[in-house]
């Protein structure tokens, strides 16, 4: 460890600390000012320096100036005390629950010289940090030391407590003991200068000040309390301007000497996990937009997410030679041994993730239920697929498209995945004028197929009494010329034709009215009532109403959900008519097995159909395939 480094940014850290204590004492300066001009017109006007009616009043008008002032300063710091500070969601973890793993981080924190955090917690993302929850509202208070005291203790230092060491559920999992230990060090590091009383002050005046700029944001109620919070809102948005230079400089010196410290630790292992970092990052986002957000979708949560981070990880050494050397630290021992119950952790991990980057609910229901990788095919891709393909053939059924364009079809009346690609290459026959205003008569049509519309206008589909042409031929006429004028998705990706953005656009209608009618399924349960059963002080301390905090993907566009569509109607034909089965991959997602082979050549086929009318290519891999495409499927 270089002792010079680690001193030099300590003292930089602390500097800085004492500029920003210095903006505290100044604002607090301004706020006594009138009270002290106050006190000396009284003591004078006592002593008969001044005399004179004119004195006098100028000397009740201090008086009220200084008053006010006072009332003012009181309020605000009330506010800023009062105010909880944001903290991040995790699962806690009690000493009972992971007892190796606080030995590990203790013996840490002593090998480094600093304070031990006072407990840990996990997180659902590839990330380490160190949290300040000595809030009044982010626990029970610390407990009375039993050397303390009784008769002196207004008399004593506060010593501040050591922050809370948060750990990404992902590394326990994928990283062996010893790289999480290297990984560890220059966080737990960090509890050394966080442990300097004029460190600690600032850091609570700066999270004070950004807490009480939230709570004069949230709305309020009747114009006094409005105008009361504006004004407590605009000082505390000028005193965090004016020290947001100093905390920064504050945090990098702080940093750089937690880094200068962890240097005699572990510091050849750490460039070796470095490596572990980044790969179990893609690995983590892959598996939660490829594997994870379908099933979230689907109303199901995976309920080991972080044990699937190890198969995705696993597969992508197989597949990529530049990882295979990653796959051989396997058979070392993994830093989950380190948890008593590293199952009932994962899906308590598992669950949390669904709620910050999807916005499920806090606890399993009969619409949120978890689902084992196991029966991921079955229960998450078969029902996808079959979900998405009856949608595709509602919409079809409310443009007014006929069943089939063959009349010596097997089940003219059945959905078909012939059907669809006569549609969409305008080989098939359509009733009236195909379709309703669900296919884009809100004016939307295919120049801007998003979700986002206004959807309460498109009818619902269009019973056979009542064809839905009849209905609506109007609106539906509309949206086909909108589709000719511009025949280009909202990405930018072209289409076909008008039907086909006329198609896109009325799945993004139909799948924005199930979503506005699904029933609201999140739970105001604090999240740390989870799998574990275990409280902690993360319960109650985020709102429901901003969930997702990080949703993971921007909200499908129009060509992007016909796409979908089309795809898993390819897939249920080749399910009912050539015995294909539904697969996952821990890369991509679902897949689907032909002879128990990924079949992986399916998509720029199903591209050329939408985005240049071609069916070429679709059907001649269906040939070689056998499936059969003028057969019905079976939807959900």
């Amino acid at each position: 460890m270089s002792g010079t480094g680690v001193e030099v940014s300590a003292q930089s850290a602390r500097s800085r600390a004492l500029a920003v204590l210095r903006i505290r004492s100044r604002a607090l300066a301004i706020a006594l000012l009138p009270t002290a001009f106050a006190v000396v017109l009284l003591v004078a006007g006592a002593m008969d320096h001044v005399e004179g009616a004119g004195w006098r009043l100028a000397t009740w008008i201090l008086a009220a100036v200084a008053f006010l002032a006072l009332l003012a300063a009181v309020g605000i710091a009330l506010v800023v005390a009062r105010s909880r500070p944001a903290v991040s969601p995790t699962i806690p973890i009690p000493e009972e629950s992971a007892p190796d793993l606080y030995r590990m981080v203790r013996d840490l924190a002593d090998r480094l010289e600093v304070p031990a955090p006072s407990a840990i917690a996990l997180t659902p993302d590839c990330d380490s940090w160190l949290e300040d929850r000595t809030h009044r509202a982010h626990g029970p208070p610390r407990p009375q030391s039993p050397d303390e005291i009784a008769g002196i203790r207004g008399l004593q230092t506060r010593t501040p407590a050591a922050p809370v060491l948060v750990i990404g559920s992902p590394f326990l999992w994928w990283m062996r003991v010893g790289e999480l230990r290297a990984v560890l060090a220059p966080v737990v590091a960090g509890t050394g200068p966080s442990a300097h009383p004029d460190i600690a002050a600032a850091r609570r005046f700066v999270r004070g000040l950004d807490a009480a700029v939230a709570v004069t944001a949230a709305p309020t109620r009747g114009p006094v309390p409005h105008m009361a919070l504006a004004g407590v809102g605009w000082v505390a948005r000028l005193l965090l301007r004016s020290c947001r230079g100093h905390a920064a400089e504050m945090e990098r010196g702080v940093a750089a000497a937690a880094a200068d410290r962890a240097q005699a630790v572990d510091y050849g292992l750490r460039i070796v996990a470095q490596e572990q970092v980044g790969l179990a990052y893609a690995g983590w986002d892959r598996l939660l937009t490829r594997v994870a957000l379908p099933a979230w979708r689907m109303g199901r949560w995976p309920s080991r997410l972080d044990a699937g981070v190890v198969a995705a990880l696993t597969e992508l050494s197989r597949r990529d030679r530049l990882a295979e050397g990653f796959a051989s630290r396997l058979g070392e021992r993994p830093a989950c041994d380190l948890l008593e119950e590293p199952g009932l952790i994962d899906e308590a991990a598992s669950l949390l993730a669904a709620r910050l980057f999807h916005g499920g609910p806090a606890e399993p229901g009969p619409d949120w239920s978890p689902v084992d990788w196991d029966d991921y095919p079955d229960e998450v891709v078969d029902r996808k697929w079959r979900t998405d393909a009856a949608r595709l053939h509602r919409v079809l059924d409310a443009q007014g498209v006929s069943r089939s364009s063959d009349p010596t079809a097997l089940a003219p009346g059945g959905p078909t995945l012939a059907r669809v690609m006569d549609h969409l290459t305008g080989a098939g026959a359509s009733g009236g004028s195909a379709g309703d205003g669900s296919a884009g008569g809100d004016g939307s049509g295919g120049g801007d197929g998003s979700a986002g519309g206004d959807t309460a206008r498109v009818p619902r589909e269009a019973t056979p009494a009542e064809p839905a042409a009849t209905r609506d031929a109007d609106a539906y006429g509309a949206a086909v010329a909108d589709a000719d004028a511009d025949v280009e998705d909202d990405d930018g990706g072209g289409v076909a034709n008008a039907r086909t953005a006329a198609l896109a656009a009325g799945l993004s209608a139909e799948l924005a009215r199930e979503e506005a009618a699904a029933p609201a399924i999140r739970s105001a349960s604090p999240p740390g009532a989870g799998p574990l059963g275990q409280g902690g002080p993360d319960a109650a301390l985020w709102d429901d109403g901003t969930l997702p905090l990080f949703p993971l993907q921007q909200p499908r566009t129009a060509r992007e959900l016909l796409t979908d569509h089309v795809t898993a109607m390819v897939c249920c034909a080749a399910m009912d008519t050539a015995g294909a089965v539904p697969g996952l991959d821990w890369l991509d997602g679902p897949s689907l097995l032909i002879n128990g082979e990924r079949s992986a050549d399916l998509t720029p086929r199903v591209l050329a159909l939408i985005e240049v009318g071609d069916p070429s290519p679709l059907r001649d891999w269906l040939l070689r395939t056998g499936i059969r495409a003028e057969k019905p499927v079976r939807l959900v």
